[in-house]
């Protein structure tokens, strides 16, 4: 692997209030083998030096654990890989001379804070509705003494794999979070500690979500496709489910 020269198209707006646009920087030079994160660590260093603002964007593990990162590359959440991290996408993936376009993600239940950082504090409240389990603390069972099925504990994990990064947002026509907010409703709903709480947790959420302004599910399974771990939309359809039980039991 050597090194290959990029042009960027990056997103720049310094508050929520200004309008902002986009800023080239052309003839980026950046070795195959860096991350996509480092590309924009190469542009801030080289923006300092000019004694310009930074590119803000947000990061954290740069491990495809926390969901911190996350921006447009080229019209895709994370960029051109399937079920890859923003801080996971390695120049490897583009060739030699293209030309990036990097933006947040776009929601209004999403406001962009600065450049590529967006606020997603919609989904601490909706966690806030029903992301928990009401169980005494304090005094830990062993952990045979609640068998679970091997199916359920299984479907629980996969769904427990959600890192909040709001891709499938960002790809959704609709702006929906449904497959967020059914990954939440479902990883806990599988167990039994879940369970008392399970369509409570369903009706919960789902309004939360609703007040805070996403869209819809429609059906276009982009929020499958854009989520870098994986997750499938069968947890909408249970959390529906589960959703539709709760209102006719009002």
């Amino acid at each position: 692997m050597g090194v290959i020269r990029v042009t960027l198209k990056v997103w720049r707006q310094a508050h929520p209030d200004e309008k902002g646009k986009f800023e080239t920087y052309g003839n980026i030079s950046i070795e195959q083998e860096a991350s996509f994160l480092e590309l924009l660590d190469v542009v801030n260093d080289q923006l300092a030096k000019q004694k310009k603002a930074p590119i803000a964007f947000d990061h954290d593990c740069r491990e495809g654990i926390c969901g911190a990162c996350g921006a447009m590359v080229n019209g895709r959440p994370h960029g051109p890989k399937d079920e890859t991290t923003l801080c996971q996408l390695h120049m490897r993936s583009f060739k030699d001379g293209d030309t990036l376009v990097i933006e947040p993600f776009r929601s209004r239940a999403l406001p962009v804070v600065k450049d590529l950082v967006v606020d997603r504090s919609a989904f601490d409240r909706i966690m806030q509705e029903g992301g928990y389990v009401s169980v005494r603390t304090g005094s830990a069972q062993d952990a045979n003494n609640l068998p679970v099925r091997k199916k359920d504990a299984d479907t629980a994990m996969d769904a427990a794999q959600c890192i909040g990064c709001a891709a499938c947002v960002a790809a959704c026509p609709n702006a929906s979070a449904m497959l967020f907010v059914a990954a939440k409703v479902s990883h806990l709903g599988h167990l039994p500690q879940g369970e008392p709480e399970r369509y409570e947790r369903a009706t919960g959420m789902v309004g939360a979500m609703k007040k805070e302004g996403f869209g819809n599910c429609s059906n276009e399974y982009l929020c499958e496709a854009a989520c870098p771990k994986g997750i499938s939309v069968r947890h909408i359809a249970r959390m529906n489910s589960d959703f539709l039980k709760a209102s006719v039991c009002e």
